[in-house]
């Protein structure tokens, strides 16, 4: 495949696994990474596609624990990737990605953007599809979550 066409597969992965997480469809999510696939986010790391899966299906409740409407009840949650660095290699590739979110979480449910941070992804074409071996979250709103100082794609180009 070209540059464009694995570059443009990439990008779809990643918006199927945004979608499947604001819309919480815990299958689609999982179907994301590869079977072995890694998740390293914000509540802990977990492996394996089916204890991703498993993870999925906690974060309405999870999140909505976190996140509130003006009255009172989970906000929804809808995140955008904003900008990536992508590198292919033959059938691995990387990305480092800023993301944010928006909720219904303001005054009178109007959008709040109450959190921000950067993908660090590990990425494998298997039979013919790109899929997340590795997904790190960098929360730049949680302590001990940061991306640190240092320009992000540096540490992905220095792979």
């Amino acid at each position: 495949m070209s540059y464009a066409a694995d570059r443009a597969a990439i990008e779809d992965l990643m918006a199927r696994y945004l979608f499947a997480m604001d819309y919480h469809d815990a299958d689609t999510y999982a179907g994301c990474f590869t079977e072995d696939g890694e998740l390293d986010w914000a509540m802990g790391v977990v492996k394996g596609r089916e204890a991703i899966r498993a993870e999925a299906l906690s974060f309405k409740a999870r999140i909505g624990e976190i996140f509130k409407d003006s009255s009172g009840a989970p906000a929804k949650l809808r995140h955008v990737v904003a900008h990536k660095a992508i590198r292919i290699d033959g059938d691995r590739a990387w990305n480092t990605g800023f993301w944010f979110e928006m909720t219904n979480g303001g005054p009178d449910g109007s959008v709040a953007l109450p959190s921000f941070g950067v993908y660090e992804d590990d990425l494998v074409r298997v039979d013919g599809q790109w899929l997340f071996s590795r997904r790190k979250i960098y929360n730049e709103f949680l302590p001990g979550r940061e991306s640190g100082p240092a320009n992000p794609v540096l540490a992905m180009d220095a792979k």
